[in-house]
């Protein structure tokens, strides 16, 4: 099938920046190999409680310190975390979760991640889609995948890396067509997705991502590097192989003003066998685009993302996304009710 530049360009010029739909989800974890908060020794660990679980986390960190209900007048004191006005208006709650009440959003004041769109057959998302879930198709017969590599330096749950494949599904109960609801979703930078891979690089995120709350995740190394000229990102597998490996030349960075760039994102996914939401709001401040992106190496190397991207036939890249720099506000999720509905009805 031949592909229209054009077509492919006005479908996809917003779309991609908005797909970050795993970003940190339900992660608590800390990474000492990452850039260490002003202060705390983070050579050090201190243990903590997720329900039956016991993990190590930052001794002195924001998660020992604040357990996820920071004083955000003390958060501003920390330069890294830099200005932190975004949160102020974002109440925190109490909320029950799996493994007990868990304060909620999380809070993520300094991030950054690179995101690869790609094409795939709809037929192969299709078949690793649960019911009812559907994906959005910008040509006939294809689908969208996102691969994402994210660096959380700064966060009520200290630093950690994390990867994500997740496929773009259409808004639940949408009766649009395709096209139409893709417009829609730029126009109001809401963007919807479900997650096949979420690997991390810390026990507590592996713990708290598949006992709490039933994610994809195991742990492995991650690594994330954006300087000014290129970019550079490495998947390991668990026996300390390769799996990906990307490189490529940076898009021109962007700078804009706090809180006029804010997009949503939502994540379905079942919990306890019924369906649930998770969103994600951003606050981007520094980001770069590039459609039809050359001269990207992305190089499988056999592991479980590998053979998962393998799985669904992503193969040509449509654009590359830069975030250099982006707040989150991270929701616990909620049930969905109309997707069990929906499923039922198909069944």
């Amino acid at each position: 099938m031949m592909l229209s530049r054009r077509h492919l360009s006005q479908s996809l010029s917003a779309i991609s920046a908005g797909l970050l739909l795993s970003t940190a989800t339900y992660a608590t974890e800390p990474n000492t190999q990452s850039t260490p908060l002003a202060g705390p020794d983070t050579a050090q660990t201190t243990v903590v409680e997720f329900g039956p679980y016991k993990v190590n986390v930052p001794k002195g960190g924001y998660y020992d310190r604040f357990r996820m209900n920071p004083d955000l007048d003390e958060v501003a004191k920390d330069p890294a975390a830099g200005n932190i006005d975004y949160f102020r208006h974002i109440p925190k709650k109490l909320v029950d979760t799996r493994v007990g009440k868990v304060w909620s959003p999380n809070f993520y004041y300094r991030t950054s991640n690179v995101q690869l769109l790609m094409l795939a057959p709809v037929d192969k998302l299709k078949a690793r889609l649960p019911a009812p879930l559907q994906p959005l198709q910008p040509l006939p017969g294809y689908g969208l995948v996102s691969v994402t590599i994210f660096s959380y330096k700064v966060g009520d749950v200290d630093p950690y890396d994390e990867a994500s494949v997740a496929i773009v599904v259409r808004q639940p109960g949408a009766h649009h067509f395709n096209s139409t609801e893709l417009f829609s979703s730029m126009r109001q930078h809401k963007y919807y997705g479900h997650v096949l891979a979420l690997p991390v690089d810390t026990e507590i995120a592996r713990v708290r991502g598949v006992y709490g709350y039933q994610l994809p995740k195991w742990l492995t190394p991650i690594d994330l590097n954006i300087n000014r000229q290129n970019l550079q990102a490495q998947i390991l597998n668990t026996d300390g192989q390769p799996d990906l490996s990307l490189t490529a030349p940076l898009p021109k960075i962007k700078t804009v003003k706090p809180q006029s760039r804010i997009e949503t994102k939502t994540m379905y996914q079942l919990v306890d066998g019924k369906w649930h939401s998770t969103s994600v709001e951003s606050n981007t401040l520094a980001f770069g685009q590039k459609l039809f992106p050359k001269h990207v190496q992305l190089v499988r190397h056999g592991g479980p993302i590998s053979q998962l991207l393998d799985d669904l036939g992503a193969a040509r890249i449509l654009r590359l996304d830069v975030v250099k720099d982006a707040q989150l506000a991270l929701n616990m999720p909620v049930p969905y009710p109309a997707l069990d509905r929906n499923s039922s009805n198909k069944k």
